[in-house]
């Protein structure tokens, strides 16, 4: 009697092992799906953005700006400023950035005193805190604390208003040691 039941326990093993593998190299071989990843339809012309990276400093960039904007000033660390400014525009649509390091960014209390933003918003720009408004002179404005020690903005002219945030978010600071 015995024997039978350890004939049924080692045949459930088996099976139970086999379903394991067959399983198994079902998952882990992409089994059922198409070999080459289907490649993205090309995009539209009319979303197609031919603007390179926009340098504000050498460790402050731009990857975004709106289409048709050439620099028109700006300066780096090499003229004197802690940090580096830019412009860019054509007619009235303006884009200016500027970063600063230092004890004036020292911390977000510190820059955001420094900035002067009427009907000043709070928010963020990718996780970090941030007040956008208008400026005093016009135009939206975006201030913000990079990381301690390093603070921006960004202005904008009310024809490229609804860019703003687009702009900031297209940011690109990388951290030095």
């Amino acid at each position: 009697m015995h024997t039978g039941r350890w004939w049924r326990a080692a045949f459930s093993v088996l099976a139970l092992v086999s379903s394991v593998v067959a399983l198994s190299l079902v998952f882990f071989t992409d089994f059922g799906r198409d070999a080459r990843p289907a490649s993205p339809p090309p995009p539209s012309p009319a979303l197609i953005d031919p603007t390179a990276i926009a340098v504000v400093s050498d460790d402050f960039w731009l990857t975004y700006l709106p289409a048709g904007l050439e620099r028109t000033g700006g300066g780096d660390a090499a003229s004197g400023t802690a940090g580096g400014w830019a412009r860019f525009g054509t007619g009235d649509r303006t884009v200016e950035a500027q970063v600063e390091h230092g004890t004036v960014a020292a911390d977000w209390e510190t820059y955001r005193k420094r900035a002067v933003v009427r009907s000043a918003r709070e928010t963020t720009v990718r996780g970090r805190p941030a007040v956008v408004g208008a400026h005093p002179d016009g135009g939206r404005m975006i201030v913000w604390l990079e990381r301690a020690g390093t603070g921006a903005w960004i202005r904008v002219s009310e024809a490229l208003a609804n860019e703003l945030l687009a702009i900031a978010a297209s940011v690109k600071a990388p951290v030095r040691d």
